[in-house]
């Protein structure tokens, strides 16, 4: 496959939601879903401080537990990436959510170690299968110049679900952990729903469409999935995803462990501390989509390196404050720009792949992130346990990952943009 077929299709494209508001409920509905997983990934970070102390965990202990999730989210996104191309955004998107929501219902009542790691295990396995069934649903839905902003609002949920991890998650882990994975598990059923009533399902609306427009030779040149897991942009954007969520899930994983221990606060205060930071990531990655749609429109790459190399010094002047303050407004911006590296990232994928297999594109790219998300956790808890507790190591580490992703999206080739 190559790089230039990324909007081969997109003149065939178009909303088939069948009205403006069928496409708000859609769009509505993806967000919602999304809102619960980013929640969910979120609140683990908040739930451990007192699952630690309960059942006497260290830090390398709760990173495991952190860090196996992430495990089987990669093990995942690849397949349920193939199984979105192949049966539809729709089933794969019904199925993520029931299975998360099982996984989340036993976190709450299972106990010890390795219980913990199992039940994150598989609730990891049902995290797998949203990204990139979400990311086809707007591929088989909007038009391909729609595509980066509308995946870019969908990801702003990444600081919706900061908001509700830390604020209605961190209230409820305050008064008992247990009960505040029940009340997850429940909203994952209400996505279930919203999901069911308003995702069309697009591989059965796809046929009348496609019997319309593409010729036998077309259909017949549909990229292979062993070309697409070959591609080179589809590898250069794996790994830089992988660094770019080391940074992200890094962070993510340990900055309430790291406040709360840092700066003497309790779990609810550091949780206001990182809602109010989630509003700030939340309208970053609305702002970043439009940037990236208009004002960085085919000039993605020097936004990129731009952005992570301020992310990288943001990282160290974090790491190096003292003072409560500063370290916010330190978080924030680099809440900020790493969002907007992140977003670029992602949605790259919908300018240079084929639409025919952007499932399997994010699939492949995203499980660098989830590996990225794996890798983190775990790192970050034994590079404080062999600091004798201290920090420092660990997001020196991060901005070194950080400044790596500036190096690898030299490597990300772009397709030359053909003239009306």
């Amino acid at each position: 496959m190559t790089e230039s077929k990324g909007t081969g299709s997109s003149s065939t494209q178009k909303v088939k939601t069948g009205s403006k508001g069928a496409g708000v409920m859609l769009i509505a509905a993806l967000m919602t879903g999304y809102s619960v997983v980013y929640m969910d990934k979120s609140m683990i970070s908040a739930a451990i401080i007192p699952i630690s102390s309960q059942f006497h965990l260290d830090t390398g202990q709760t990173g495991l537990i952190m860090s196996m999730f992430f495990l089987a989210y990669s093990i995942m996104q690849i397949p349920c990436g193939w199984l979105a191309d192949r049966f539809g955004a729709k089933r794969v998107l019904m199925a993520s959510m029931i299975i998360i929501a099982i996984f989340s219902y036993l976190f709450g009542i299972v106990s010890g170690l390795a219980l913990f790691i199992v039940i994150r295990f598989g609730a990891g396995l049902g995290h797998g299968g949203y990204p990139p069934s979400c990311s086809k649903a707007i591929a088989e839905n909007f038009p391909q110049e729609r595509r980066t902003f509308v995946q870019s609002l969908i990801l702003s949920t990444s600081g919706i679900g900061g908001i509700l991890a830390y604020t209605l998650g961190a209230q409820l882990i305050n008064h008992n952990w247990r009960i505040a994975y029940a009340v997850l598990g429940s909203l994952y059923l209400v996505a279930f729903l919203l999901i069911w009533i308003f995702v069309s399902d697009g591989k059965k609306d796809d046929k009348p469409a496609q019997a319309a427009v593409q010729t036998q030779a077309e259909a017949d040149d549909k990229p292979k999935f062993s070309t697409v897991i070959t591609n080179r942009n589809v590898i250069v954007l794996f790994i830089a995803m992988f660094l770019i969520n080391i940074v992200l899930y890094g962070n993510m994983s340990w900055m309430p462990s790291y406040i709360t221990k840092t700066f003497h606060l309790t779990v609810g205060q550091a949780g206001y501390i990182l809602a109010f930071n989630s509003i700030f990531g939340t309208v970053a990655t609305i702002f970043s989509g439009k940037l990236l749609s208009k004002f960085f429109l085919h000039k993605e790459r020097p936004a990129t390196i731009g952005s992570v190399l301020i992310v990288a010094a943001l990282i160290v002047a974090f790491v190096l404050s003292k003072n409560l303050v500063v370290s916010i407004i330190l978080m924030i911006f680099l809440s900020m720009f790493s969002t907007l590296v992140f977003t670029s990232i992602f949605t790259w994928p919908h300018k240079i792949m084929d639409a025919r297999v952007i499932g399997s594109a994010i699939g492949i790219v995203n499980t660098g992130g989830t590996l990225g998300g794996f890798v983190a956790p775990m790192t970050i808890g034994y590079l404080v346990k062999l600091a004798g507790g201290s920090f420092t190591p660990a997001f020196f580490f991060l901005a070194a990952m950080a400044a790596c992703v500036a190096v690898t999206v030299l490597f990300v080739k772009i397709p030359k943009q053909k003239k009306d």
